[in-house]
């Protein structure tokens, strides 16, 4: 492997590596490397009915892989760091999924990929309109989530000071999951109780929640006035949401700007957004992240302007993730110039999973 270039690698960097198929092929032999992979990536290796060292050289190749994004619910997070860090290898941030189809899955992410996620999270608030310097309420989870750590990060990078509450996504899922109506109810009280306490006695101008969380803001008259007073800048993101609501609460709070993101822990960051028209479409960022969406019945892609099921691959230094199916469905489109696979609009959940009901609960 002395004809791989590792430095391909390398981040956080501005802009994409230049040749993808090459970014691709350094990133099997970083994975699939006796000397670089993970233990679980040569483990996994030994079952698999080809060579990614040598059968992998396009994107299109990785289908070959099986989808094992199951067996992130119990790998132990030592297993999932490549051996090329070194030893003693950077200690990685365990981010965990939220639990919507059955046990969390768990992602190691190491320094160099939270740096560069920073990065472009920084980016994204400030060209959606977020206001530096000026408070910013995360009504998001935090705990075992990325979401609540990089907005943290980003926050303190755009001068604002960071409020948070308590939120747990998974207790809310199975409060759904058994229709307790009263139980859900009171726990969406505790949760709106807790960021008015916050916007009464903080100057909060960005806020960053989920579309059923800012809903529920919106049903109520108070919340209401507090949100509308004083903030300008909202991000939605961790559930979906259809264009009439969206409509419906740019009108409820007109003085702020909406914007809306869509991420998965599996992809270990979040897609760019562009307006196209009327249409929000997420441009995953190649060749990191690539998005097919496909019919999930034979595997194969849908036509553009069609909708699919999406399936998801992360490729970078830190962790090799590919061929994952996940819970959402979207419309099919055309990415930018250069950019590997698909771009994605109108992302809506499926009803199962691997025979698991999908609940969004307010996350």
């Amino acid at each position: 492997m002395a004809d791989v270039d590792f430095s391909l690698l390398h981040l956080p960097r501005e802009a994409p590596p230049p040749d993808p198929d090459a970014y691709l092929r350094a990133a099997m032999a970083w994975h699939f490397g006796a000397d670089t992979g993970s233990p679980y990536w040569l483990r996994t290796a030994r079952r698999l009915d080809f060579d990614p060292l040598t059968d992998v050289r396009t994107f299109a190749d990785l289908r070959r892989f099986p989808n094992l994004v199951n067996e992130l619910r119990a790998v132990p997070a030592h297993d999932l760091i490549p051996r090329g860090y070194g030893t003693p290898a950077p200690v990685p941030l365990i981010f965990e999924s939220g639990g919507t189809t059955g046990a969390p899955k768990r992602t190691a992410q190491l320094p160099d990929w939270v740096a560069q996620v920073v990065d472009w999270q920084t980016d994204d608030f400030s060209s959606a309109g977020f206001v530096p310097g000026g408070d910013f309420l995360c009504l998001m989870p935090s705990g075992p989530h990325g979401v609540g750590h990089f907005s943290r990060a980003v926050s303190a990078r755009l001068g604002s000071i960071c409020h948070t509450v308590d939120l747990d996504p998974r207790w809310v899922k199975k409060l759904v999951a058994r229709a307790a109506a009263t139980e859900m109810s009171a726990y969406l009280q505790h949760l709106l109780e807790q960021a008015e306490y916050i916007l009464r006695s903080q100057r909060v101008v960005n806020l960053h929640t989920t579309p059923p969380l800012l809903d529920a803001i919106a049903r109520d008259d108070t919340l209401t006035q507090l949100v509308g007073d004083t903030v300008r800048f909202i991000m939605l993101s961790g559930a979906h949401v259809d264009p009439d609501t969206l409509d419906v609460l740019r009108d409820v709070f007109p003085d702020a700007v909406i914007a809306m993101v869509f991420g998965s822990t599996m992809i270990l960051s979040q897609a760019q957004t562009r307006s196209s028209g009327e249409q929000l479409v997420f441009d995953p960022r190649s060749p990191y992240v690539v998005f097919w969406v496909v019919d999930p019945h034979t595997g194969k892609q849908v036509g553009y302007g069609e909708r699919g099921q999406v399936v998801m691959n992360h490729i970078s230094k830190g962790m090799f993730i590919p061929n994952n199916l996940e819970r959402d469905t979207a419309v099919r489109l055309p990415g930018p110039d250069e950019h590997i696979g698909d771009s994605v609009a109108e992302v809506a959940p499926v009803a199962t999973l691997d025979g698991e009901a999908v609940i969004e609960g307010v996350y």
